[in-house]
């Protein structure tokens, strides 16, 4: 499915019927296909695709799968601070809202090693649909029962349906990008989530907590989510079934743990930060609303940094780009006390956004140059189990850290996470050349 090679997709025809005997299609100076290519089916009878033809229809599938995710990211974006704000409400404790906060991530990891089963058992396209229905059905189910155990039930139920729009869709993304552009391609795409992810706060703060309003936002989010998909799915058969063995979590493991090193202390990074920033400035006496807008900081580098990113890993690798953001990231966790009470923080917040998650479009990036079909599929699984791992252990840790240490915990254990991953990288990297 993704790698160097051109991605065929199949139109009805299964996995075996059709083998490709031409050369894969090739690309001009403007990055469009050129030439055709030439199938050959079981019955010794040719059919012959143009390359344009396939670019667009490609292009088209990739945007539908871009925008889906888009919805379903903003009506994600919107669930956590919506389910805070109502468990409040309901006089709730601190301890109690955070308990229900990690029934989400929960959900994300048990359901990560059924995912390349499920697609195996009923196909990509249905599972994507069907989750993304399943995720309406949650919110609707949230606005009607106002029961505290009962959305506890109802995150961990959305972590598990959630789960398989993340791995479909980036393994989508990664297969229907051309090699050469699929850093830029990644890029977008986060990019992309990025904005649906801060679209659903700002949509609760003009609609509020109160009536079925931000309910809505959620269900028309993953019916729209859904629709797309469903409208786009014609184009996105092919790699469910390849015939090749995935080797499941473990054996991914064995063959990329930098990779998943690098997703883990991403997701570790990247939660810590969001969450932690706020009591790291107040440690420095910043107002309230300074605090607020140290992570709306974090976030704007994430969305518009990304595809400069991309476009730096289709000229230097996903690999050595991993180890760069990583050593970006330590620079301005470190830099942090030095600029935290001046303008300049603005600036070393809004690289560390991007650079923190950079970490992991890099990884996706890598992941699909060097994997394919269902590999690829247990890949973006074992991602998200690392994600979920990260999100689970490294906000804790910073905390705790911090309260030993005092606010400069924060920056301490962001450096010494990317110091391992920068080690393990370079580790991986000589050993991958000797052998």
């Amino acid at each position: 499915m993704a790698g160097e090679n051109a991605v065929i997709f199949h139109s009805g025809l299964r996995a075996g019927s059709v083998a490709e005997t031409a050369s894969p299609v090739r690309e001009d100076r403007a990055g469009r296909p050129t030439g055709c290519r030439q199938l050959h089916t079981d019955n010794g009878m040719a059919a012959v695709e143009t390359g344009e033809g396939e670019a667009r229809t490609q292009w088209a599938a990739l945007a539908g799968v871009t925008a889906a995710l888009a919805m379903f990211g903003a009506a994600q974006g919107l669930s956590s601070p919506l389910f805070t704000l109502l468990m409040q409400k309901q006089g709730m404790s601190a301890g109690a809202i955070g308990l229900s906060a990690a029934m989400m991530p929960l959900g994300l990891i048990l359901s990560a090693s059924f995912v390349p089963t499920a697609v195996k058992l009923v196909g990509a396209r249905t599972l994507a649909v069907s989750c993304s229905l399943i995720g309406a059905v949650c919110f609707l189910a949230i606005g009607y029962l106002q029961d505290w155990i009962a959305w506890y039930v109802i995150r961990f139920i959305i972590g598990v349906v959630i789960n398989p729009l993340y791995i479909l869709g980036e393994v989508w993304a990664l297969s229907l990008a051309p090699p050469s552009r699929r850093g830029r391609v990644m890029g977008v795409f986060n990019a992309l989530m990025g904005a649906g992810y801060a679209a659903g706060p700002l949509a609760l703060t003009f609609l509020g907590s109160s009536g079925w309003g931000p309910f809505l936002v959620g269900i028309v989010g993953f019916i729209l989510c859904a629709v797309i998909l469903r409208a786009v799915s014609s184009k996105l058969t092919g790699f469910e079934d390849d015939g090749q063995p995935s080797g499941g979590l473990i054996g991914f493991a064995r063959v990329a743990p930098a990779l998943l090193l690098a997703v883990l202390v991403s997701a570790a990074v990247q939660q810590s930060t969001y969450a932690l920033i706020p009591v790291f400035g107040s440690g420095y006496g910043l107002a309230e609303a300074v605090l607020a807008a140290l992570v709306m900081a974090l976030s704007l580098g994430n969305i518009v940094l990304q595809i400069p990113l991309g476009l730096l890993a289709e000229r230097f690798g996903g690999r050595s780009m991993i180890i760069a953001c990583a050593l970006a990231t330590a620079a301005c966790a470190l830099a942090l006390p030095l600029v935290i009470t001046t303008p300049l923080v603005w600036v070393v917040l809004l690289v560390m956004g991007a650079v923190g998650y950079g970490v992991y479009t890099m990884a996706l990036v890598e992941l699909g140059s060097r994997f394919k079909g269902s590999t690829l599929v247990a890949g973006n699984a074992a991602f998200a189990l690392m994600w979920g791992a990260g999100g689970i252990v490294g906000p804790p840790s910073a905390g705790l850290l911090m309260q030993a240490m005092g606010p400069i915990g924060l920056p301490v254990i962001i450096a010494g996470l990317d110091a391992v991953l920068i080690a393990f990288a370079l580790y991986r990297s000589v050993s991958r050349r000797r052998s």
